[in-house]
């Protein structure tokens, strides 16, 4: 039988970009060091200022131009047609510029392929910082999905993870689905301001008190995802299940009575003690 062991990243990266009022990166970057030991993390601006602000005023105008071709690419025209390798128009360019420029216009109404996304940001991570013993996480509010074979569409995300993990405060919200009734009582007519006092509490919405606190829980499935290549738990109650409606959400980061299960929970306090979890 075959053993490896692994370990925390040394470092983590946390990029605010959200823009969330209710979003306390201050807090997840506590809860993190608490959680893990050891580990040192460190808040950082949204990903692509601070990537541009450690580049020449030469350097940055040239790379805001192929960053701005990148992030159009990485947009999806079509959910029901998967890659969208053709040259964006010149409009498309000019408008990811802008945002660019102007970190605080974010793209709004945009889908973006979440793994081209991912692919964008790894190419403005330096050299230095692209070892096993750092982790980057991007908290944005950029809407972004991927391909799913089974219905051949695009469906918004939550998260990718990877190098680096992106985690979508939008997708938090628009992602997970709803309960049923919402959806049948919206198809009767009934506006959203109803529907959102009806089902007040059963889902997540922007700029949520609550969102924070499940925000952590995706903090968790990022470093799992670096660490042991496998972010999720099939435990309900478990940080890291893999939630696929809104009530899912709640329930694993929000209303459960314990954060991990018992196998989690025993690889989290071993690399708390900075003892290596040993994989068979």
């Amino acid at each position: 039988m075959v053993h490896s062991k692994i370990a925390s990243p040394s470092f983590i990266y946390l990029y605010g970009g959200a823009g969330a009022k209710s979003l306390d990166l201050g807090e997840i970057a506590r809860y993190l060091k608490e959680t893990i030991g050891s580990t040192k993390v460190e808040l950082r601006d949204e990903f692509i200022t601070h990537a541009l602000s450690r580049l020449s005023p030469e350097g940055n105008g040239r790379a805001i131009g192929a960053l701005a071709a990148r992030l159009a690419n990485s947009k999806v025209r079509n959910p029901t047609i998967k890659d969208t390798d053709q040259d964006s128009m010149l409009g498309e360019i000019e408008y990811e510029k802008r945002c660019l420029l102007n970190p605080k216009n974010k793209p709004f109404g945009i889908l973006y392929d979440g793994f081209k996304l991912q692919d964008v940001y790894f190419n403005l991570i330096p050299e230095p910082e692209r070892e096993f013993s750092h982790l980057h996480i991007v908290i944005t509010n950029q809407l972004f999905g991927t391909w799913d074979e089974n219905d051949r569409r695009y469906h918004a995300r939550v998260s990718v993870y990877g190098f680096p993990s992106i985690v979508s405060t939008t997708g938090i919200v628009e992602a997970p689905a709803k309960p049923r009734e919402f959806y049948l009582k919206r198809q009767l007519g009934i506006d959203l301001v109803t529907l959102k006092r009806e089902f007040k509490g059963r889902f997540i919405d922007y700029d949520d008190p609550r969102l924070t606190e499940v925000v952590k829980g995706y903090m968790m499935q990022a470093l799992f995802l670096h660490m042991m290549g496998d972010p999720f738990c099939e435990d309900k109650n478990c940080r890291l299940y893999n939630a696929h409606w809104q009530e899912e959400v709640i329930q694993a980061q929000l209303e459960s009575n314990y954060e991990f299960c018992e196998r989690h929970d025993e690889i989290i306090a071993q690399l708390k003690e900075g003892k290596p979890w040993l994989r068979q």
